[in-house]
């Protein structure tokens, strides 16, 4: 599956962005490391990733913390080398584990109103909370990778723009 992914690295003098190659991170570990070697002087990095217009991921890697997972949708782990990786490190099953896991269909129509979303057909997982400090809320990032019709780059380009770095982002992405 083809996929962009891009690490945002934030500064005392603001965001600096790069894009990545994953095609030879073997594990979870490996790709927190690489992240956190990025730029010595990160307060923390976001990485930022999309494949095939499947699924987004998101993981944060602050100061001295452990690092923070996000993922728009748990199936994505069963045609995904990548988000099979992120998914362990989110701490959820194996997708094929299991049909329907209720209580994550639960926590997204929680929060995911009738007028914003035509269909709640996303199994997220990991920290929805990752970026609320950064302008987007749990319940805001789950309404958008809820909503029908939008792509896992238009997700990205949100939580982008309301964290302050969807300039940089573009940069690299070519936009």
């Amino acid at each position: 599956m083809p996929y962009f992914a891009a690490a945002l690295a934030h500064t005392r003098t603001g965001w600096r962005a790069t894009e990545l190659d994953l095609d030879e991170v073997e594990d979870s570990a490996e790709l927190i490391d690489l992240l956190r070697d990025l730029d010595d002087q990160a307060e923390r990095t976001l990485l930022f990733l999309e494949e095939d217009d499947v699924y987004v991921a998101i993981v944060r890697v602050d100061d001295a913390e452990d690092p923070r997972v996000f993922v728009s949708d748990i199936r994505a782990g069963e045609e995904s080398r990548i988000a099979a990786m992120l998914l362990e490190e989110a701490g959820r099953p194996e997708p094929a584990s299991f049909l329907v896991e209720e209580e994550i269909l639960d926590d997204v129509e929680a929060v995911v109103s009738d007028d914003a979303v035509q269909s709640t057909d996303v199994l997220p997982a990991g920290d929805s909370d990752l970026l609320a400090d950064l302008g987007t809320p749990s319940a805001d990032l789950l309404r958008l990778c809820a909503h029908e019709g939008l792509l896992p780059a238009d997700v990205i380009t949100a939580v982008s723009e309301k964290a302050g770095c969807l300039n940089e982002l573009e940069e690299i992405r070519g936009g």
